[in-house]
């Protein structure tokens, strides 16, 4: 019967298609725009139709399990719902943990994942929470997850640091940070769109915080560094590499991290920074560097950096004595001919300072190269006369204060006191004046992290 059914109803629809096929063709000249619509109208019923038929027929003939979203329980008058999958994960957290190594053991890693951080959710003191949370960052690194890995991990350290698997969560987050840390690209669909510096920063922070004296801190913090690098954060990048050098002085990483600090900054002079104490920095740091690991095989690298900033510096200051010298500033030419002689009394531009101070005393006169404060002084001296002519009793007489100098006395003009500064230099940055070319030697590559014993 339904058979038949079925036959007359196909015969009805398909006889209704090709009577309108007909009328189309027979009435086509006169049809108007109403006539058009209902003939296409009169098509797509039958094609739906059809379609709905086909569908009737593969639920009859191919019957699949749906697995039912509402559930009704006896007794019970309220409707639960469950998505999907998630019909079977029940019971106490020795059941499920038990449905979740099952899963585990077939493969079916999400399901086992799934089962195992919902466990570790309705039973978190249970003696199964830190295996399960364990086992779920292991399957979700294995996935490929790998930020998502080190958050399963780090909550790990967090809720149970008593686990036994303590030292593995650790040694598996400081993996994902290296991964993190060479990847350095975050990518969709293989398509770098953002970076990685700042997961793996907050992965090796996490490590430092969590394990403060565990073999693999040292590294951890060294890391961070170099993450800093990476994102041109070189005030950050310096306080982790002191942080190293501070908190694990006889790590074998706090040698590289001293010397990244000193290149971070030479770096920075060599490009002309706006911070005009960047060479004084760079300086500073590798002479610190060769007083506390003068054996290293860096010290030679880092014996011809001090080399070439102290010689980019005595260039600078001479170039800046010349234009004031030709600015007939003789003064504060005089002193930064005196910055020459102080920073390499040996070389070239040194005696050429000395010439030239020997020169401008000739012309000028001890008197107007003197520097402003013994002007102010003479000044004193001669107030302090007229009121003691005037019958006023002098105030209290100290020793005068000699001025400073800076090196050999025969050799040098006097130099200002403290209240008195060298003038302004006529460029920002004296190691990024043109006319004094620095060729670098190539500097030492930023050095892989090695295990800490």
């Amino acid at each position: 019967m339904g058979g038949a059914l079925f036959r007359v109803s196909e015969l009805n629809a398909t006889s209704r298609f090709f009577r309108g096929k007909s009328l189309v063709k027979r009435r086509a000249p006169n049809l108007t725009e109403a006539a058009s619509f209902t003939t296409l109208r009169i098509l797509m019923g039958s094609i739906r139709i059809r379609i709905l038929l086909l569908c009737a027929v593969a639920c009859v003939f191919f019957p699949e399990r749906s697995p039912a979203p509402v559930v009704f329980k006896p007794n019970e008058k309220k409707i639960h719902y469950h998505a999907p999958g998630e019909e079977e994960i029940s019971g106490n957290a020795d059941e499920m943990f038990a449905q979740a190594e099952a899963a585990e053991k077939d493969g079916d890693r999400g399901r086992a994942i799934k089962i195992y951080k919902k466990m570790v959710k309705r039973h978190p003191h249970s003696n199964h929470a830190a295996e399960a949370t364990f086992r779920a960052g292991r399957l979700t690194e294995q996935e490929g997850d790998l930020i998502k890995a080190a958050g399963i991990y780090r909550g790990l350290m967090e809720s149970y640091p008593q686990t036994p698997h303590f030292a593995e969560a650790i040694e598996s987050q400081f993996r994902i940070g290296e991964a993190l840390l060479a990847q350095k690209k975050k990518k969709v669909l293989g398509v770098p769109v953002s970076s990685t510096m700042d997961d793996a920063i907050e992965i090796f922070a996490a490590i430092v915080r969590s394990a403060p004296y565990g073999r693999y801190t040292a590294r951890a913090q060294f890391d961070i560094g170099r993450a800093r690098e990476y994102q041109g954060s070189a005030d950050l990048a310096i306080e982790a590499y002191q942080a190293v050098v501070e908190k694990f002085p006889n790590d074998p990483l706090a040698v590289d991290a001293q010397y990244q600090m000193g290149y971070i900054w030479f770096t920075a002079a060599r490009a002309g920074t706006y911070d005009p104490d960047a060479a004084e920095h760079a300086r500073v740091a590798f002479q610190d560097f060769l007083y506390r690991f003068p054996k290293s095989e860096k010290a030679p690298q880092a014996r011809e950096n001090i080399a070439l900033l102290e010689n980019r510096l005595t260039k600078g200051s001479l170039q800046i004595a010349e234009f004031y010298d030709k600015q007939k500033h003789y003064r504060a030419a005089v002193l930064y001919y005196n910055e020459v002689i102080r920073q390499q009394p040996g070389s070239s531009e040194s005696q050429i300072a000395k010439k030239r101070i020997d020169q401008l005393r000739a012309q000028v006169g001890d008197l107007a190269l003197q520097p402003a404060a013994n002007f102010a002084e003479k000044n004193r001296k001669k107030k302090e006369i007229a009121k003691a002519s005037n019958g006023e009793a002098p105030p209290e007489q100290h020793a005068p204060v000699p001025p400073e100098l800076r090196g050999g006395g025969g050799d040098l003009a006097p130099l200002p006191t403290d209240s008195d500064s060298l003038p302004p230099p006529p460029a920002a940055d004296p190691l990024a004046m043109p006319g004094s070319p620095l060729t670098s030697p190539e500097p030492s590559p930023t050095p892989e992290a090695t295990a800490t014993p």
